[in-house]
């Protein structure tokens, strides 16, 4: 199957931001080739295809053994990029790469900051309003009013006797909360947010509520059942040799359960740090982050083990993506205090867990032989841990087991 890489004039623009800032004449060397790769194209175009995605690696690569991780970072971007995991407008934002300080504002950026305006004006209208009705109010109450609005403008309404006009009924998000929590933990609905966003939205709302005898229906077995679909997709996906990092990424959205214990939710803000997007950032009981680096399963190019000098040990493939998960927590380290005052997430303590891999891989060597290897070399590091998607799934299959 052939494999869609994005080779446009805004990645070449990115890579020559990149080249500008290495220095060890290696990555200089890597880069070049590259350049002389996508400038091989017929009739103007720019070459890509899997060839760019391991030249761009090489380069990574590279740059990490030469400690300049600055250029690791960018690359890591390239490769996103390339690969789709960041979109043209974002990407072109973050490098800059067509701005002009007299240019006007760009589609998207017009839409953006129309559709800011709105917002404000409307919520300013709406304080001026309250304020208009209690005068005596002071501003946390403003506050806390606007903020209940805005909660319940998810469920907006049409007017039936006045078309073209919309209605925000108010206490509407209690009740969906309510509900969601409901069908979450006591019923076994396939899209618990969309079943209650219906309901609340429907005139027997109130009735559907009386009815449920105030949640008495609550089945454990439901959540345990819930789990078991989520684990079964994830293992199918592992196991699919054309599953990509994003179906994997897809899998495990959602189920920090998976991972342990320990974790008691999923952040929503992925990237944290300028230049660099984490795949799945957990959070730990003691409130520290830990983040999730994904790799390819079956799809991996190339293998986990090598034989050494009559031992198995982690290849280069597993030894970049290690790398790249130590780039990331440099750079949580670096942003911790912005970090906590702005998100409230605390990267002191961060660790990082690199999935990567399946033993079906490397049919040829056993299965005990790539989970000895790996924590063998687990043990000697402090704040990264390597694990293949195989033993994860498995782990988390005796978790559920014991539940029974």
């Amino acid at each position: 199957m052939p494999v869609n890489v994005r080779s446009d004039f805004a990645l070449q623009l990115q890579l020559q931001h990149v080249a500008a800032r290495a220095v060890d004449p290696r990555v200089k060397d890597t880069l070049g080739a590259v350049f002389k790769h996508m400038a091989g194209g017929r009739s103007g175009h720019r070459r890509g295809g899997r060839t760019l995605i391991t030249l761009l690696e090489k380069v990574r690569s590279t740059a990490g053994t030469a400690d300049e991780w600055q250029v690791v970072r960018l690359v890591q971007d390239s490769l996103d990029y390339a690969e789709g995991r960041i979109l043209r407008p974002d990407f072109e934002e973050r490098y800059q790469l067509f701005q002009r300080t007299t240019a006007p504002l760009s589609s998207h950026q017009d839409y953006l900051a129309r559709t800011l305006s709105a917002s404000l004006n409307f919520f300013a209208q709406l304080a001026n309003d309250y304020l208009d009705q209690h005068p005596e109010a002071n501003p946390s109450e403003v506050l806390a009013h606007v903020d209940s609005v805005g909660r319940d403008a998810r469920y907006m309404q049409q007017s039936q006797e006045r078309p073209g006009r919309y209605r925000i009924l108010r206490g509407s998000a209690e009740v969906a909360a309510w509900l969601e929590q409901v069908f979450h933990e006591r019923v076994d609905v396939e899209d618990p947010e969309r079943t209650a966003r219906r309901i609340v939205m429907s005139p027997d709302s109130l009735a559907i509520l009386a009815a449920d005898r105030e949640g008495q229906l609550l089945l454990r077995a439901a959540a345990v059942q819930r789990r078991r679909r989520g684990l079964k997709v994830l293992r199918k996906t592992a196991e699919d040799p054309e599953a990509s990092e994003r179906d994997l990424q897809r899998a495990l959205d959602g189920q920090h359960w998976i991972f342990g214990g320990q974790f008691v939710s999923q952040a929503v803000q992925r990237r944290l740090v300028p230049g660099d997007e984490v795949d799945i950032p957990l959070i730990r009981g003691d409130g520290a982050l830990h983040i999730v680096e994904l790799k390819r399963s079956m799809s991996l190019h190339g293998s986990l083990v090598k034989r050494h000098r009559g031992c198995w040990v982690p290849t280069a493939e597993v030894h970049d993506a290690v790398s790249q998960a130590v780039n990331y927590l440099v750079g949580l380290d670096e942003h911790r205090l912005r970090i906590r005052d702005e998100l409230g997430i605390e990267t002191r303590r961060a660790s990082a867990l690199v999935l990567i891999g399946h033993p079906s891989v490397q049919p040829d060597v056993a299965e005990e032989d790539i989970n000895e290897a790996l924590r063998t070399l687990n043990t000697h590091m402090s704040r990264v841990e390597v694990v293949t998607y195989k033993e994860l799934v498995d782990n988390a299959e005796r978790a559920l087991s014991g539940w029974q």
